[in-house]
């Protein structure tokens, strides 16, 4: 056995004997066993009172006047868990009345249970490319005018717009198509101004019309009418339009009827129910949600239908800039004017979905499609916005919506172009700038 070097007195190791006095009793002639004196026993506890926070052999401090730290208890510990629990079952109850007030809201609006958006045609397209729009999410918008608020089933698609959410950046690009832009509008070969398939197959037609003519796989649909823009412009305060004079003047249409902004304003007030008042002046302004729905109408001024399609997209990125600087109370508003007039074939958790993520879009890019055209009056087909190509249209859109420089039309779109350019006799070359975003994107 070794020496215990921390017991001085332990010796080569060996108990000491019974009856042995321990170090540091008194031997009777004034010093302990240790050596020490009574008086130095007494400087030796002066200076431990002096000194209480004292190192010793050890390397250690200790404090004779200090208790030692208590450990916490079992029921300590348990009062802390049930705190513990209590803060998340908290957390969990403010998520869930977050998520039930959204999914009221969400609830007034027309669900469409009729669509399945995963048995609408498409056209074949590559495997490539089908992985390629998985990174978006594409969405067809439709304005409805069928003066009958809340039916949506048929009527004209006063408004028909592509749009593209890239889902990373959260991009957002919006794709006005002129209402009489010469589409194939039944899949048997039928060239008629686009807004047809709306009128006479509601939403479902629309949506094939738009996938077999453009190459492209809408996701689901959302349609408002009269009422839903005029409240939701409403709710923001207005919009900020610059209104021109010739807008104020009127026209008269091909039929003979005399229009302007005002008597539109007088329609949409008639339809919607919704008072307002006349626009007596040209210049930016702000206007209600019945002028600035009646100024989205226009459309026998100088531009016709591109003028028209452009006041709509300027209307539209007015009201999204509104929209996205509201506060809460704003936008509790703005949910409660414009869902009950708000149909789609998106579920309730999809819009959910869509909503956590509102706040992050990002409206870069606006445009009207078709890019290049000509326009022209067709016998029994009346006045066509006609692509030139529409082949060529296809490309562009790709690029617009997708940034996919290298996209090459389905053959269902080639065959499509071919029957609109002998129809019309306009190629390629046909094409005509009639300014408002007509053009090369």
């Amino acid at each position: 056995m070794t020496d215990n070097p921390r017991n001085p007195h332990s010796g080569n190791g060996t108990r000491r004997p019974a009856g042995s006095r321990p170090a540091g009793h008194n031997t009777g002639n004034g010093r302990s066993a240790s050596g020490e004196t009574h008086s130095t026993r007494t400087a030796h506890s002066a200076n431990r009172a002096a000194n209480p926070n004292r190192r010793t052999a050890s390397g250690t401090h200790t404090n004779p006047n200090t208790s030692p730290k208590r450990k916490g208890t079992k029921r300590d510990d348990a009062k802390k868990k049930r705190r513990n629990i209590l803060i998340i079952e908290v957390a969990v109850l403010l998520v869930l009345v977050v998520v039930l007030f959204a999914w009221s809201k969400l609830g007034q609006i027309k669900v469409d249970d009729e669509i399945e958006i995963a048995t609408i045609d498409t056209n074949e397209l590559p495997e490539e490319v089908e992985e390629m729009l998985k990174g978006y999410t594409t969405i067809a918008l439709f304005g409805v005018d069928n003066r009958s608020n809340g039916n949506y089933d048929t009527g004209n698609s006063d408004s028909i717009m592509i749009v593209s959410i890239n889902n990373d950046t959260k991009e957002v690009r919006i794709a006005s198509v002129y209402r009489d832009t010469a589409m194939d509008v039944d899949g048997n070969g039928t060239i008629k101004k686009c807004n047809y398939a709306y009128n006479h197959g509601g939403a479902k037609d629309a949506i094939e019309m738009l996938n077999r003519n453009c190459d492209i796989a809408i996701q689901g649909y959302v349609a408002v009418d009269f009422a839903a823009l005029t409240k939701a412009i409403d709710a923001v305060g207005g919009v900020e339009i610059p209104v021109e004079q010739d807008e104020i003047d009127g026209w008269t249409s091909p039929e003979g009827q005399y229009l302007s902004l005002n008597t539109y304003i007088d329609e949409v007030s008639d339809v919607t129910g919704i008072k307002s008042s006349h626009v007596k002046s040209a210049g930016l302004q702000t206007l209600d949600g019945v002028q600035a729905t009646s100024y989205c109408r226009i459309r026998f001024t100088s531009g016709g239908d591109f003028r028209r399609a452009e006041r709509q997209r300027l209307v539209v990125n007015e009201l999204v800039k509104k929209m996205q600087s509201a506060d809460i109370g704003e936008l509790n508003k703005l949910i409660d004017a414009i869902f009950p007039h708000v149909a789609t074939s998106f579920s309730l958790s999809q819009l959910m979905g869509m909503a956590v993520d509102a706040k992050e879009y990002n409206l870069s890019q606006k445009a009207g499609f078709p890019f290049a055209l000509a326009t022209g009056s067709f016998g029994s087909a009346g006045s066509l916005d006609v692509p030139c190509t529409l082949e060529a249209n296809v490309k562009m859109l790709y690029l617009f919506l997708y940034d996919d420089a290298t996209y090459e039309p389905s053959s269902t779109v080639q065959d499509i172009s071919t029957t609109i350019e002998t129809m019309t006799g306009y190629h390629e070359g046909a094409a005509q700038d009639y300014g408002y975003g007509t053009g090369n994107p």
